[in-house]
């Protein structure tokens, strides 16, 4: 069980640097954001290009984060019963949730994307758009967000079975309330 535990954590520190890293694209696609919508308004000036690459970050952001959400527990849980479990209620809810719904669904869609992202690279797919971006770096998040998901996944069922085995107790963590 410690060579496990040992293995979650370090998916633990891949989340977590891969979290830090994107959080850095909210501010790129921010200023891009406002340095578009500033030449379109104050030069007349726009392209296709400046408002497709906001969207690959909007995909990046979503797609590279959903393993950091899920490792800081700030994923959509309906929580009738949940909360009213104790710590080993709580462990066996989640370990059966990422058994049997996270880990196969965030598999299977890495592994459905792949074929999507080779097709894009092979063909050198361009966006249609006057202007647009090659299309295989966007087509890319979809596998390796969907991965890093599914690595996290496996972190947090070895680390619910830790919990059951009485190797681990994991602190809860709020999720963040937006003020």
């Amino acid at each position: 069980m410690k060579a496990l535990l040992a293995f979650a954590h370090l998916i633990d520190a891949l989340t977590e640097r891969v979290g830090r890293v994107v959080i850095w694209l909210v501010l790129v696609a921010t200023l891009i954001s406002a340095g578009n919508a500033l030449a379109r308004y104050a030069l007349g000036e726009s392209s296709n290009a400046w408002l497709e690459i906001q969207w690959y970050l909007f995909g990046a952001m979503f797609l590279l984060t959903a393993g950091y959400t899920l490792k800081h527990n700030g994923h959509v849980r309906i929580d009738i019963f949940y909360n009213r479990l104790g710590e080993r209620g709580q462990a066996w809810i989640d370990l059966l949730g990422g058994l049997l719904f996270l880990l196969p669904m965030a598999g299977l869609l890495a592994w459905l994307a792949w074929p999507i992202f080779m097709d894009a690279w092979v063909t050198q797919e361009i966006s249609p758009d006057a202007g647009g971006l090659m299309r295989w770096p966007v087509k890319l998040l979809l596998p390796v967000g969907f991965a890093l998901l599914a690595l996290q996944g496996l972190a947090e069922v070895i680390k619910r079975l830790g919990v059951l085995s009485g190797h681990l107790v994991i602190p809860r963590e709020a999720p963040e309330e937006n003020v």
